[in-house]
């Protein structure tokens, strides 16, 4: 797992456009690049990448990738060797010119984390048109084994694999995001109903397709049965190129797919085949989501919906008439004073002089009971033994804490921009507005009546303080949320 670790790091934007500049140059057959080469490649793709996904809008690195190179290089995703060719002098040549290119295991890890960041959650769909193309392949299949073709034995065997492994990755693909918006409360009416037409549509003609396709690719896979399964393993053995496998890991790896791609359409021992489970779970999908259609129709006509629900538990605790009245309102209608999920014992009646505490006393009555912090932090009660580990998120912290010194940077010219131009002169930004109105709510806060007259405080914030002065009429500050009417007072700001 170490070789995701460039994902994960704190420049992993620098280091997945280090590891695409490698791809492009392998786009060209170039295999091995040194640092200046890299920093060239980076500067071609410069101008043409805020549009990629994942990484929109962030920005290159910097020239000097010699860093990243060499980091990259411990993390095992790029290998590196000494390039004697390039030195002009012998200083050069003892500087040790590198080179660097990937390692077959830091290649797929590049090539996983790329495809998770241009992957699209609309983009799932049922494999229809992979069926006929698995019927005509078998049925070369078979004929080429009674031929005794063993080159076009092996190439349809590697595509029917494909194929096949394809399909079932989309099927599961598919149903997981099926599963999903079933099970969502997310969903609006507008756009359910603008897409369930396109969904069932396609679930049902692809069920309809595995139906009338099954018993065909059946039939196709016992007569490549009968032409001499291992005849057939043995010949697509004979021409498989991963010469460093011994014989009898390729046989058995050629022997697993096929049993894989005969259980798929081919019943064993009275149990279902996979395109029948397939065909059952495509019609129980297509039965969830017309119950969730009618759930989703019934909400909009009706009306009731969880969000009119809690909009009118909301009105009744704006109306509540004492606070009382609002906490019987929240006990009947949340039930949260009683959390029976946790418990805990008192301690003896004479350690705490408290008298003898019952069972039936409210939770609000009763003095508070300790318990561990593992208990109120995790639920769970401690057990003896060693401490659990200590997690520190590094990276985290350092983003939480830039952007924090960033909020302070952005308020802070704020209160100076507010400060020199006054509240008044002009429409004013979002921060400055921001600004402005946490000085107002401390300001107004600070109010004092002393001797029937009220006392007018300041207010300080960023540098920028506001001082509160009684007014004739009322005041209209123009800010970024609209017009801000203030009625008796004026504002002056410093």
């Amino acid at each position: 797992m170490r070789v995701f670790s460039f994902a994960t790091a704190e420049k992993r934007v620098e280091y997945l456009w280090v590891l695409r500049a490698f791809e492009q140059a392998r786009s060209r057959y170039v295999v091995l690049l040194h640092a200046a080469d890299v920093s060239r490649i980076l500067g071609e793709i410069g101008d043409g990448v805020s549009g990629e996904s994942g990484v929109s809008g962030e920005p290159l690195p910097s020239p000097d990738v010699a860093a990243l190179l060499d980091q990259l290089h411990q993390w095992g995703v790029l290998e590196r060797t000494h390039d004697g060719s390039r030195a002009a002098t012998l200083a050069e040549y003892r500087n040790r010119h590198f080179v660097y290119q990937f390692t077959d295991l830091g290649f797929e890890a590049f090539r996983a984390v790329e495809g998770v960041l241009a992957a699209g959650p609309d983009e799932v769909s049922l494999s229809r048109a992979a069926l006929p193309d698995l019927l005509a392949d078998l049925t070369d299949l078979a004929d080429a084994n009674r031929d005794g073709d063993a080159e076009r034995v092996a190439r349809k065997l590697g595509r029917l694999d494909a194929t096949l492994s394809d399909m079932a990755d989309r099927a599961a693909r598919f149903y997981l995001s099926l599963g999903t918006m079933v099970r969502t409360t997310d969903v609006t009416p507008e756009t359910f109903l603008a897409h369930k037409d396109a969904l069932l549509t396609h679930m049902r003609e692809f069920s309809s397709d595995l139906a009338r396709y099954a018993p065909r690719l059946a039939t196709a896979i016992r007569e490549v049965e009968e032409s001499d399964i291992d005849l057939m393993v043995a010949r697509a053995v004979a021409h498989d190129g991963r010469i460093l496998r011994p014989l009898n890991e390729r046989e058995a790896d050629w022997r697993q797919r096929w049993a894989g791609l005969a259980q798929w359409f081919v019943a064993a021992d009275g149990a279902l085949s996979e395109a029948d489970r397939l065909r059952d779970g495509t019609m129980s999908a297509i039965a969830a989501v017309l119950a969730l259609l009618r759930r989703v129709t019934e909400n909009r006509k009706g009306g009731v919906s969880r969000d009119s629900q809690l909009r009118h538990v909301a009105g009744w605790f704006a109306a509540a008439p004492t606070e009382d009245a609002a906490h019987a309102l929240f006990q009947a209608v949340f039930d949260l004073d009683r959390p029976r999920h946790l418990s805990g014992v008192h301690p003896r009646a004479e350690e705490t002089h408290a008298g003898e505490i019952t069972e039936e006393q409210s939770w609000w009555e009763a003095p508070p009971v300790e318990i561990s912090r593992t208990l109120a932090e995790t639920g769970r009660a401690p057990a003896a033994g060693v401490p659990h580990r200590v997690h520190r998120d590094g990276p985290g912290v350092r983003r939480l804490r830039d952007a924090q010194l960033a909020a302070q940077r952005s308020r802070a010219g704020a209160a100076a921009s507010l400060a020199e131009a006054g509240a008044y002169t002009r429409p004013l930004t979002e921060p400055e507005t921001d600004v402005l109105l946490r000085l107002l709510d401390t300001a107004l806060s600070s109010r004092a009546t002393v001797s029937g007259s009220v006392h007018w405080g300041d207010a300080r914030d960023g540098g920028a303080v506001l001082t509160v002065r009684p007014g004739e009429g009322a005041t209209v500050v123009d800010t970024a949320r609209g017009r801000l009417y203030l009625d008796g007072i004026e504002v002056d700001v410093r």
